[in-house]
């Protein structure tokens, strides 16, 4: 499928069932507003079952294409073609990099009558994309590959591309692109993350958002790119080469130079629906090609979409040919592109049924899951939709992972101090096994997070009690009320010592905590410098200084920074905070020696439906043995989410070893350095004491040895 090339040309290869005519059409130059050539295709000469072919002799690398395709007018029975609109390729692998989709119609008018193309009455294609064919073969990978780091060693660090560098603060030379993002590197790797999981960059129309800010007059824009175009691409716009197809071998060198590293590459990837919207939507390419065959329509009105996306339409991703689709194209990323693993949007869409209803074995889930090629590769269920479906801890199969929302909210509650929540505190950070557990399932199929791109960074987690969007030009009504923060006394920016010191303990809370659960950690990039959105809790649209890193704040909390590096390195260094098994109250046959152990204040073992703002519990270090690393340093681990500090007995250390205090987040690490965790080798000793007090809103770890 799509354009192949081969030492004697480019064969050309296209799905429409329904269509009765098809056109292609090569451009000389990318700001051509005609074609230089125009193709058709023979339905007796150039289609084979339902696939649409031809083979361009002496054509090559760099060509430029589209197509128009014929057929029925019929929405009742879902046929919308119109061969005056010109179609992109859904397997091209590069579009042209025009700056914006300037004549992207809002609507179409449609040929019922006479089927010749009139091109001087055309809307022009000047700034109009077009498809680019690529030849992938050409790269020199130098021996690449995914790397397939085990989920239980992975530490995922999620960005936009665009915005990690496009302000003038990141001090790169090739700001906003994929050169931008490799310049970063030695930061990235430094933090210590293994992977990047990057928000979504295939192809999609930037100017699409017909909003205006309120407060600026600036025309709003997609930014997150949640409304993909073209699924085998990568954005052209994020190339600093803006030649046709240069994107390709950028964004390759991306990988290649990660992978030198030992980072991954995560994809966000945006199969639930197209850019294409509902019955008044524009026509880009499903639309044109076969739209009964690739949405979901309404069974009695088939003119209608069914809309499980909240954005107008939904694939039908469950028919064979959408199915065949979307696994090709992950087979592309992963084969050609070395991609290490997918995010998939909103994926509970992608188990719906010709309905609408959830399938209990969804074919393309179930094939994502087997396909031999994407065996090694992470897939990652956001697992719920914008029609009800709520999947976390039930979504399809073991192969798995889901976002765990339920972490996010629990983690977030327990410091504000919510009463009667560090019951649930103690079973996300456990692992969450009353979720996973009997699916069969690991503590790593949980992603867990606190922030992440849609909702408030960390610092607006702890700056902020409402969303403040009202430069989104939808009057503070987008984006969700339920954000569980709380603004320590004062809503945004404050002077107050008091309340910022309150507020870094918190961001340090946050971060280690994630960082010493069970699970799969996911940190939202420039949480570890407070990164601020304003309140902004669904910037989509902000592609400026709201969503843009500003990197002068890595200089200005770089004790945060160095936090973070630290907590990271405690987590990569001790398998006990990242087992391959749920806890289970003792080791093993024959050995009654506790895995985890909890306690209350007092020492005692606590009555859980009582616990509410004093959490501590002790992790047995032999248990690595069971999961083949070499025995590890027992923990004990106590965290005070109350406004009244507290005195904590502690546990007696194993025989022949001592308590060493390796963090206490209520250490001022602004005034003393990054004392609030210290380096390997650097942990203070308790001189035998058998009490320690834990500062009110802090989280403390003993390491015996």
């Amino acid at each position: 499928m799509g354009a192949s090339v081969t030492p004697e040309g480019v064969n050309f290869s296209l799905f429409s069932r329904n269509g009765t005519r098809v056109i292609l059409e090569l451009y000389e130059n990318e700001n051509d507003s005609k074609p230089a050539v125009m193709y058709e295709l023979s339905p007796e000469n150039n289609k084979t079952g339902d696939i649409w072919h031809i083979f361009v002799e002496g054509l090559k690398a760099g060509a430029l294409y589209m197509y128009r395709v014929y057929g029925p007018f019929e929405p009742s029975k879902g046929h919308r073609f119109d061969g005056k609109q010109v179609l992109f390729d859904p397997y091209a692998k590069a579009m042209t990099a025009v700056p914006v989709f300037k004549n992207l119609p809002k609507g179409y008018t449609v040929i019922r009558d006479k089927m010749d193309i009139d091109l001087e009455k055309e809307h022009s294609l000047s700034v109009f994309p077009k498809c680019v064919v690529v030849d992938d073969k050409s790269y020199d990978w130098e021996g690449d590959k995914p790397l397939g780091i085990p989920l239980c060693k992975s530490i995922i660090y999620e960005t936009h591309l665009k915005g990690f560098t496009a302000s003038p603060s990141s001090e790169v030379e090739h700001s906003g692109t994929y050169k931008g993002l490799i310049e970063k590197l030695p930061y990235i790797k430094d933090l210590g993350v293994t992977s990047v999981e990057l928000l979504p960059i295939f192809e999609f129309d930037e100017t699409e958002n017909s909003n205006t800010n309120p407060r600026t007059g600036e025309k709003l824009k997609n930014f997150w790119g949640y409304n993909t175009i073209s699924f085998f691409a990568p954005k052209a716009s994020y190339a600093f080469d803006k030649r046709p197809g240069a994107c390709v071998n950028e964004f390759k060198d991306l990988v290649k130079a990660f992978h030198k590293e030992g980072i991954e590459i995560i994809l966000d990837v945006v199969f639930n629906h197209t850019a294409e919207g509902n019955e008044n939507g524009v026509m880009l390419n499903f639309r044109g090609l076969d739209n009964s065959i690739f949405y979901h329509l309404v069974n009695d009105h088939r003119e209608y979409y069914l809309n499980f996306s909240g954005c107008g339409n939904a694939l039908n991703c469950n028919n064979p040919v959408v199915v065949e689709f979307v696994i090709e194209c992950l087979r592309y990323w992963v084969l050609e592109m070395h991609i290490d693993g997918f995010r998939f949007d909103l994926a509970s869409v992608l188990g719906r049924g010709q309905n609408g209803e959830i399938l209990q074995k969804a074919p393309l889930l179930d094939s994502i899951a087997q396909d031999p090629v994407l065996h090694n590769t992470k897939v990652i269920a956001e697992p719920w939709d914008a029609a009800g479906a709520y999947q976390v801890g039930s979504f399809f199969g073991d192969r798995w992972c889901e976002w765990n929302d339920r972490y996010r909210d629990d983690i977030r509650r327990f410091w504000r101090g919510d009463d009667y929540v560090a019951t649930q505190a103690a079973t996300r950070i456990s692992g969450s096994s009353d979720l996973y557990a009997s699916s069969g399932r690991r503590p790593f199929n949980s992603i867990n997070f606190v922030t992440c791109h849609d909702g408030f960074t960390l610092n607006d987690v702890v700056s902020y009690d409402n969303k403040h969007n009202e430069q989104n030009g939808e009057n503070n009504r987008d984006g969700s009320d339920n954000n569980n923060s709380y603004n320590n006394g004062y809503e945004g920016v404050s002077a107050n010592p008091v309340i910022e010191r309150n507020r870094f303990k918190q961001v340090r809370n946050f971060i280690l905590t994630l960082f010493i659960s069970q699970g799969t950690p996911m940190l939202l990039a420039g949480d570890e410098f407070r990164r601020t959105q304003f309140g902004n809790n669904n910037a989509y649209c902000q592609d400026n200084e709201i969503s843009w890193l500003d990197w002068a704040l890595e200089n200005k909390n770089k004790n945060l920074v160095e936090f973070t590096k630290r907590a990271i390195a405690l987590r990569k260094k001790h398998p006990v905070f990242r087992r391959s098994d749920f806890f289970r109250g003792f080791r093993g046959e024959g050995n009654k020696s506790a895995d985890i152990c909890w306690y209350t204040k007092d020492g005692t073992m606590p009555d859980w439906s009582k616990v509410s703002h004093f959490l501590a519990f002790r992790l047995n270090g032999e248990c690595a043995e069971d999961f083949g690393y070499p025995a590890d340093n027992d923990f004990y681990v106590m965290a005070n989410t109350s406004v009244r500090d507290e005195v904590a007995i502690l546990p007696v250390a194993p025989t022949g070893t001592k308590w060493y205090r390796v963090a206490d987040t209520s250490i001022d690490s602004s005034v003393t350095g990054c004392d609030a965790i210290c380096l390997e080798g650097s942990e203070e000793y308790l001189n035998a004491q058998k009490r320690y007090v834990v500062p009110s809103l802090s989280l403390v770890i003993l390491m015996a040895k």
